[in-house]
């Protein structure tokens, strides 16, 4: 009888080393880890609003531009990208989740006939086992419990990359717009530049031929004229380029995108508030300065962790079961047996190993540390420069809009000489011309402020 409970007893440890029984992790979880494992899922899964969150969907209401507003939103459910920088948190999540689970016991149940023959006697006989394993490493110095901190911070640190991709293609779509609506106002002028341009080389073509123009005057008129032409297809080409790449960046196909629905200048009327100077604190909601905050936590534990190595290792294992020889008298309180182990193993040469790996995760804080205060000098320079291009440019557009004013005079001024008859059909076409050419300028400094805003935007880490 000892016999067959010893070979009973050596079946279930087999199990045990062996590894080959189905397994699951007890979920003995405390309530801060419930806590973060399953708010944290849940508030993905349940809506998106955490998506309008990371681009600030309320500043670019501002922009008072529904179709702007449409791509925007339609860039964040359809675009490819974001919906890979999403999966990729979910990745990390799960490698959390596997972390964690080293933390708890593992548990397992099987079944095991074995044919046995004893020392001693000839026969050999059926054995029937079915085990109840429990393995568990003994966390005492919270080696394992380090392990899935460092594992959370990556998880946190992809969140922030998430964040900062939906921030940077809200940003793209936001410019690209802005850029094709800008581009609708320079075609817009330069075709009435082009009109113009015509208009006074027929008429030096007509002095030229009753010999009041000299011919260089008239090939000058002339070469205004197809300059003037020349610069339409460039615009066009590049408003259709732009087109296609609204189409992408919002989940479309590039097809039939000249029909795609827009506002003029004129009717965007931005409403939010920019800021001549901000605090240098702004940069802490930058996602590329948090998440090397949070890169730089991690590497401050992944040293710990690998100190923690060189400490011994604990290990419990509990074996519960029946044997018997036929089925029929499996379970019995007469058929049970137990067993509890424990281990403790302390690395004594491991060729160098442990050393080199806290080396090597001592070297990786000190990379963490400085790409740290790289990515501090990084986001303030971005953000003076933002600042510094958007203030300049609205100077800029102030002084062009003052000119705009006094060319408007200027022009007032012409037409009612040529109402007057005092100048000819040529000298106030030419006035006109100029007229158009620094609304086209004052157009463009607009758009361009427009779009230094979302460049400040993004600088800002979408928080102005």
């Amino acid at each position: 009888m000892k016999n067959k409970k010893f070979s009973a007893l050596f079946i279930m440890l087999s199990f045990v080393l062996c590894n080959i029984s189905p397994c699951f992790a007890v979920e003995n979880v405390k309530k801060n880890d419930k806590k973060y494992t399953h708010k944290v899922k849940k508030s993905r899964y349940k809506n998106d609003e955490f998506k309008y969150g990371y681009i600030n969907i309320d500043w670019w209401k501002s922009f008072n531009d529904e179709y702007l507003t449409d791509y925007i939103i339609k860039a964040i459910q359809h675009n490819h990208d974001l919906k890979m920088a999403s999966i990729a948190v979910d990745e990390y999540y799960q490698y959390t989740r596997i972390q964690f689970a080293s933390e708890l016991p593992v548990a397992g149940v099987g079944f095991s006939p074995a044919l046995v023959k004893n020392i001693g006697v000839t026969n050999w006989s059926w054995n029937f086992v079915a085990p109840a394993l429990v393995n568990y490493e003994a966390d005492i110095f919270l080696k394992n419990h380090d392990k899935t901190k460092s594992a959370k911070k990556t998880y946190e640190g992809a969140i922030q990359d998430e964040r900062a991709s939906y921030i940077a293609v809200a940003s793209a779509v936001g410019t690209t717009y802005l850029n094709i609506v800008k581009l609708d106002e320079l075609i817009k002028y330069q075709e009435k530049i082009v009109e113009l341009r015509k208009e006074i080389y027929d008429l030096m073509w007509l002095c030229n031929q009753e010999g009041t123009a000299s011919m260089s005057d008239t090939v000058k008129a002339n070469k205004a004229y197809v300059y003037g032409k020349s610069e339409l297809p460039d615009l066009k080409k590049n408003r259709s380029k732009l087109l296609h790449q609204l189409a992408v960046l919002t989940g479309d196909t590039p097809e039939d995108v000249e029909n795609l629905p827009r506002k003029t200048l004129s009717e965007i009327k931005f409403t939010g508030e920019l800021p001549k100077e901000i605090s240098s604190e702004v940069i802490t909601n930058r996602p590329d300065y948090i998440k090397s905050e949070i890169m730089l936590e991690k590497a401050g534990i992944d040293v710990r962790v690998a100190k923690k190595e060189f400490l011994p290792t604990i290990n419990l294992s509990g074996v519960v079961g029946f044997t018997a020889g036929d089925l029929g008298r499996m379970f019995s309180t007469k058929t049970a047996l137990s067993a509890l182990a424990a281990g403790l193993v302390l690395p004594v040469f491991t060729g160098g190993k442990r050393i080199a790996n806290l080396r090597l995760k001592k070297s990786t804080y000190d990379r963490v540390l400085e790409n740290y205060f790289k990515i501090n000098q990084t986001a303030i320079q971005e953000i003076n420069d933002a600042l510094v291009v958007l203030n300049q440019d609205y100077t800029k557009l102030e002084q062009n809009k003052k000119h705009l004013q006094l060319e408007q005079k200027d022009f007032d001024a012409t037409k009612s000489r040529y109402e007057q008859g005092v100048i000819s059909k040529k000298d106030y076409y030419q006035m006109e011309e100029n007229l158009v050419s620094v609304e086209k300028l004052v157009a463009s400094n607009t758009s361009d402020c427009l779009i230094n805003a979302i460049g400040l935007y993004k600088a800002a880490g979408s928080k102005i």
